[in-house]
């Protein structure tokens, strides 16, 4: 099973999108793939066609709950289809926003969702996991279950601000917890080919970033945004259009690596 984080504890990046975009295109190929929302807004979740108000279960339940009472059955029972094909996605409602405090005092915490997906890894190939907008618990148990990090950068000013206390973290997890995990890419998102801006910070990350950046880059595009409102990913939505088409070209990147072997640790 090969699970990537997509992590970046700035919010409006694209890190939602560029997960079930990633899953789709991965599901796609035929792969059995599964996005788990860590992050209590849903967007994920409903971006997948889940309405998160008629869950009475979700990602909190299992991380919240005494790891010896969480079995193969219960987390089966959490996971729900959605109308991709080989997709299926571990959903999050609000509660998850209470999930940092009543993990802070439990035994394991760091490790709650490693322990959690290790239930359903002999009947899925791909995991993505959609981390919430901060350096917290949740995103360290995030960096504990996955093989490597994926790192989505919008290009507007600003791109890098913060990028060093993220690599602090990643390099935490990797020392303390999960020795494993590298970082496997960074992809550009929200890119304009028609402005300065974008090309000038396409380039500064990609010389902080040397070698570890990936060639597509994920434009700025109307379709991508409107397919959440349909509960579907871009990829499906419109599968004709820019955005579509470079998710596409990135799954086939990212992926094709993955197969290979994580790109060199942060």
């Amino acid at each position: 099973m090969i699970s990537v984080a997509v992590v970046n504890q700035k919010g409006g990046v694209g890190k939602t999108t560029t997960a079930i975009n990633l899953a789709a295109a991965v599901a796609a190929d035929g792969r059995r793939v599964l996005v788990v929302d860590a992050d209590a807004q849903g967007n994920a979740t409903s971006g997948l066609g889940v309405d998160r108000h008629d869950l009475s279960q979700c990602i909190y339940d299992l991380l919240v709950a005494d790891p010896t009472e969480v079995s193969d059955d219960l987390v089966r029972s959490v996971i729900r289809p959605t109308q991709v094909e080989n997709l299926s996605v571990l959903p999050s409602t609000i509660d998850l926003a209470g999930a940092d405090m009543v993990l802070a005092s439990a035994l394991g915490r760091e490790r709650r969702l490693q322990r959690a997906l290790g239930h359903v890894a002999r009947d899925t190939d791909v995991v993505l996991i959609d981390s919430p907008p901060s350096l917290g618990l949740l995103t360290v148990n995030c960096l504990v279950a996955a093989q490597s990090v994926l790192i989505p950068m919008q290009c507007e000013y600003y791109a890098l601000e913060g990028l060093s206390q993220l690599l602090h973290v990643i390099q935490v997890v990797q020392a303390e917890l999960n020795p494993r995990l590298s970082v496997q890419g960074v992809v550009l998102t929200m890119y304009d080919a028609r402005t300065k801006l974008s090309h000038e910070v396409a380039e500064e990350v990609r010389s902080h970033f040397s070698g570890r950046v990936y060639e597509t880059v994920i434009p700025r595009n109307v379709r991508l945004a409107e397919a959440p409102s349909y509960g579907m990913p871009g990829v499906i939505f419109d599968p004709g259009c820019a955005g579509a088409k470079a998710y596409q070209s990135l799954a086939r990147e990212v992926f094709g690596n993955a197969k290979e072997g994580s790109r060199k640790g942060a």
